[in-house]
């Protein structure tokens, strides 16, 4: 039976024998994706990268298109190794490859903050303060700082006009305040009059 620890799966075959990578239908709902952090149901195609870590050698779980997406040299490799369970059907490598083309160009097309826009429903939240944004409210989109171990990155996240200033002033806050401004109408696609109120809204920023 195999055995997980932390989201590494080893195997019964000898740890000398396991393969690089494997693709098969998930063998039961217990497994992590890695790269999207959801659980594979039971049946869904999954890409097994072997690792050897702390508990050993094993494989780290992905959804085959999570990983096409995001770490598509591993999914090549398991292709030209035909790293397949017997009777597995497999989408072609090409249209895996094209998932990772739209990835890329999703990725691409992502505004970069600051910028602001009207809120499309009334699911989201400001990060500020935690109160909902209702829809078609105007919101500004500022960067903040995440760490994730030893990295840290800058994500973007949703806050009310009327929070902006505290936000901004905020130690984890890496929207600059200088040319703030200019990078808000740079960024944003609304109409110059809505760009207005909402820098109404944050005015004095150095005051």
């Amino acid at each position: 039976m195999a055995r997980q620890d932390a989201g590494v799966s080893r195997e019964s075959t000898p740890e000398s024998e396991l393969a690089p990578y494997i693709v098969e239908s998930a063998r039961s709902s217990r497994s992590k994706c890695r790269t999207c952090k959801r659980k594979i149901e039971k049946g869904k195609l999954r890409l097994g990268v072997l690792l050897e870590g702390p508990f050993g050698t094993g494989y780290l779980w992905h959804h085959l298109t999570c990983a096409a997406r995001r770490q598509i040299e591993d999914v090549e490799a398991a292709y030209e190794q035909q790293a397949f369970a017997d009777g597995l059907t497999v989408p072609p490598l090409a249209e895996l490859q094209a998932l990772k083309e739209k990835a890329e160009q999703a990725r691409a097309a992502r505004k970069e903050p600051p910028y602001v826009e009207r809120a499309p429903s009334g699911r989201s939240t400001c990060k500020h303060c935690g109160e909902a944004i209702a829809k078609d409210a105007l919101r500004i989109v500022l960067a903040r700082e995440i760490s994730f171990g030893s990295q840290v990155r800058a994500s973007p996240i949703n806050v009310h006009m009327g929070c902006a200033r505290a936000e901004l002033r905020s130690e984890d806050c890496l929207t600059e305040l200088d040319g703030f401004e200019t990078q808000v109408r740079q960024n944003s696609e609304l109409e110059a009059s809505a760009i207005d109120e909402a820098l109404a809204a944050v005015s004095d920023l150095e005051g």
